[in-house]
């Protein structure tokens, strides 16, 4: 009986992955889904087949949107996975499409795709001029140029649609009414009179439209206006110290350069620093639904 022992020669050069262009190409067409939503959402795709499957046809006919264009973007919708597409060439709406992309349900995001977003990919068309100038197209957070965005984005998050929105609005003028519960103050977040003696205050996204510079005041002055033990709750899109994760407060980073003068994203151990140079204590992280972990301080 003759055994043979195989021994790969130290010589031999292993085989590595071989480069290809098809994660490139990929990324070539990432503009392409969130504008087909889009589409859909603004030719009331969605809505139209709230009551049942249907043909091309017969969205037509609802629409008015043509035969040729409902088709394109509805196949890609059922290689997106929010349509289905029957043996019949019927489409419908998938468990996720339905929650999300009908104009009045509650949770709807139909007002971000169809009105926000083609406004807001307009402006990162211009993205290689901004980032040699440095400088935004229009700057949302400043009061001229935001106040026409902030006011559709408010629309897109509670439209007047929502079964119970017009209560909603006519709770707010009732609680503006009642001066003795509430105080609503107007203007610039470093000029207005915040008061004193609040147990908490929250920033709910605000520090990544400021800047570090205007965000280090803001968190002094929330620090003067807490009383002793109060709190401090901020929502914020966070990165890790080396800026290289996660992929989404990295993009959400080039937003801001978009959008704004000064806005950015920022880390966990950045904002600790800022909160404990305007004098809180105790900075933590606490898990909540977000991007984001929320991070909490106290005022000693």
């Amino acid at each position: 009986m003759r055994f043979e022992l195989l021994v790969d020669s130290p010589m031999k050069k292993r085989e590595t992955k071989k480069l290809t262009p098809e994660r490139l190409q990929q990324f070539g067409f990432a503009y392409a889904p969130p504008l087909i939503i889009s589409a859909a959402v603004n030719n009331k795709v969605f809505d139209t087949l709230e009551g049942g499957a249907k043909t091309v046809e017969q969205l037509k006919n609802k629409t008015g949107a043509s035969a040729r264009g409902l088709r394109a973007i509805m196949d890609a919708l059922v290689g997106l996975e929010l349509l289905k597409k029957d043996r019949q060439s019927r489409y419908s709406l998938t468990p996720e499409s339905e929650a999300f992309l009908i104009s009045e349900k509650p949770g709807t995001l139909a007002g971000f795709f169809g009105s926000i977003l083609p406004v807001m990919t307009s402006r990162w068309l211009r993205l290689t001029d901004i980032v040699r100038d440095g400088r935004p197209v229009v700057a949302v957070n400043q009061e001229t140029e935001g106040t026409e965005f902030f006011s559709q984005l408010v629309e897109t998050i509670i439209p007047m649609s929502y079964p119970g929105a017009q209560k909603l609005a006519d709770h707010l003028k009732v609680a503006k009414a009642k001066r003795d519960r509430f105080d609503f103050i107007e203007g610039d977040l470093l000029q207005a009179n915040f008061g004193s003696g609040y147990d908490v205050a929250t920033l709910g996204h605000i520090l990544h439209s400021e800047g570090e510079q205007r965000s280090r005041q803001l968190l002094k002055k929330t620090f003067r206006a807490l009383k002793s033990g109060g709190t401090i709750a901020i929502a914020e899109w966070l990165v890790n110290d080396d800026r290289t994760k996660p992929l989404p407060s990295l993009m959400f980073s080039v937003q801001m350069l978009v959008n704004t003068e000064k806005g950015d994203t920022f880390s966990f151990n950045e904002i600790k620093k800022w909160l404990e140079d305007a004098g809180f204590k105790k900075v933590r992280k606490l898990e909540a639904p977000g991007p984001s972990p929320l991070i909490l301080a106290t005022k000693p």
